[in-house]
């Protein structure tokens, strides 16, 4: 099978990727907006469930710097993207090597403005401020390009923290 075999969903192909990056543990919180990616996670890796999304990228930072590989956040969207923000500086700062995945609206309400649950005004803005890279899946066809780019530019030298936004719909 390919690398780029899409297998199961998105959930399914965040396992792949992060497996080939020698990645065992994801330090994350369950939210409506990344259920998908959470249960594939805790089928396949260790999933270690946190109380805030703080703590989720604390833990991947701490992770990444006490192994050498790769740490893994995933946290929910919007207030739950912000509050990941402040610990995102630190690794931003540190040049930690941390993929952060966060959950989206659906894609055809992206940037819309209604005011859908979590939805926040620009997350990605706020995400590209505090990240060395930030990037959104914008279909499932390129879902495992996106990630696999947010992968080698976290660990690129100087490496810091990558975050990548993906809709519900596309998980």
């Amino acid at each position: 099978m390919s690398s780029e075999t899409r297998v199961g969903n998105g959930g399914d192909l965040l396992v792949q990727v992060l497996r080939e990056a020698g990645v065992d543990t994801v330090f994350g919180i369950v939210s409506v907006h990344n259920q998908p990616l959470v249960e594939a996670v805790s089928r396949e890796l260790r999933f270690v469930p946190v109380r805030h999304e703080a703590t989720a990228v604390n833990a991947a930072d701490g992770y990444a710097r006490a192994t050498g590989r790769l740490g893994c956040a995933l946290t929910s969207t919007g207030t739950g993207a912000g509050n990941a923000a402040g610990s995102l500086i630190e690794s931003l700062s540190a040049g930690t090597s941390v993929l952060h995945v966060t959950g989206q609206v659906e894609s055809q309400y992206l940037g819309s403005g209604r005011g859908f649950i979590h939805e926040t005004k620009n997350q990605w803005g706020m995400l590209d401020a505090v990240s060395v890279h930030a990037e959104t899946v914008r279909d499932a066809d390129t879902a495992g390009k996106v990630l696999r780019e947010a992968v080698a530019r976290s660990l690129s030298t100087p490496g810091g923290p990558v975050s990548v936004e993906w809709p519900i719909d596309l998980q």
